[in-house]
């Protein structure tokens, strides 16, 4: 195993300037500071967590009472044993039903009392694959995915063996390889298929409601999706939710994995404006997690998920991607994660109040989200950050 590399606090400092900048993707950082793309993501959250304590009142004899008080604890709490604080680790942390990158978020990299092997071997994580060091892509990789990503978007009836047939004679590509890039990339074919858009573990599944539905007003029925965005040197995802009357993009986020954190943002936001009578999705692992599931049931939203291999049930926005890779994504080349950001919000906000729908008898989005509303839609409604 390489030795790990070992960075001051003004080292990290600068990684996490960098990476909140944006003019590198995470994992162009990660490489070229020997870092791992999850820590970077891990000190950046922490950065922007503690950015508010900048403006707290001044209140340190009261801080330094909490201190002397949490001291007491702590210290009653350490003559409990080693023994009782790994079961209470345990007990608080262990979920079987979590995914990889939930459970690599529950690691405590700093807790002197549970060693880090310990703790990955209790989550069920490779600790060897806690020091990987990736490399970027390379450029025929992000070539190959570029053509994946044109012929998905002209024919997404198309699997992995029609996709690999196309790529052979330009770059001699297997279907393992093609397989291998479709699953990073989060798409599938819209026919069934064996493992398409496949739940985590233990998590719940809804049923199809929407069989001979029609939507038929403003926030009756929504959709959420997710798809892969190319950059000149990396790749991102866009996930948007989708109001399928009006065809009016609610809310949307981008991120640089596939993490959890920006399908949440999105749901966030959308509900920061609205609340439909059903949301829609397919059943990947971001649609039956827990975390999105509850924020749903909490404000007693019908949920429908789509039948297995079945993602044309949420066809509105296959085309949403569709008009956005054709009309502004393969007309740039985005240098950077947050151009891209820019431009794609620009596009966003042209295509929900500027661009005319010719199934909305050339109407706006917008105009047609407004029927039967108080108000117009939010043109200022929480902006979206890439994660």
């Amino acid at each position: 195993m390489p030795k790990r590399k070992r960075l001051s606090a003004n080292q990290k400092a600068q990684i996490v300037l960098e990476a909140i900048r944006e003019d590198k993707s995470v994992a162009q950082i990660a490489a070229e500071n020997s870092v791992h793309p999850n820590q970077i993501h891990k000190w950046k959250r922490q950065a922007l967590e503690e950015f508010a304590q900048l403006f707290e009142d001044d209140r340190k004899g009261e801080r330094v009472r909490e201190a002397e008080h949490e001291k007491e604890i702590n210290e009653l709490y350490a003559e409990i044993g080693r023994l009782s604080a790994q079961l209470s680790w345990l007990k608080k942390n262990l979920a079987s039903n979590l995914s990889r990158a939930e459970r690599l978020e529950m690691l405590e990299k700093d807790n002197p009392e549970m060693p880090l092997k310990t703790q990955a071997d209790l989550l069920g994580i490779s600790y060897s694959s806690l020091f990987y060091e990736p490399a970027p892509p390379s450029v025929r990789e992000l070539a190959i995915k570029r053509r994946i990503d044109e012929i998905y978007t002209a024919r997404p009836f198309y699997g992995s063996r029609k996709i690999a047939f196309e790529l052979r004679p330009e770059f001699g590509v297997s279907r393992p390889t093609v397989q291998a890039y479709m699953r990073e990339m989060g798409i599938f074919a819209l026919v069934p298929g064996p493992y398409t858009s496949k739940p985590a573990p233990q998590h719940q599944i809804y049923p199809y409601l929407l069989r001979n539905v029609t939507a038929a007003h403003p926030n009756h029925i929504w959709g959420i999706d997710i798809t892969y965005i190319r950059l000149e040197h990396g790749w991102l995802y866009l996930t948007a939710v989708l109001d399928w009357y009006s065809r009016y993009v609610v809310s949307w986020a981008l991120s640089q994995t596939l993490e959890m954190d920006f399908v949440l943002t999105a749901v966030d936001n959308a509900l920061f404006q609205a609340k439909p009578e059903i949301w829609n999705s397919d059943q990947g692992s971001h649609f039956t997690s827990p975390k999105y599931l509850e924020r749903l049931q909490r404000e007693e939203i019908k949920i429908s998920m789509d039948g297995r291999g079945r993602a044309v049930d949420n066809i509105f926005t296959e085309r949403l991607w569709r008009t956005i890779k054709y009309e502004e994504v393969y007309l740039h080349e985005y240098a950077r994660p947050k151009e891209a950001h820019r431009q794609l919000a620009d596009y966003i906000r042209f295509y929900n109040f500027d661009r005319p729908h010719q199934a909305l008898d050339y109407q706006t989005p917008a105009q047609r989200f407004a029927e039967g509303r108080c108000s117009a839609p939010l043109q200022s409604a929480p902006q979206p950050v890439i994660y």
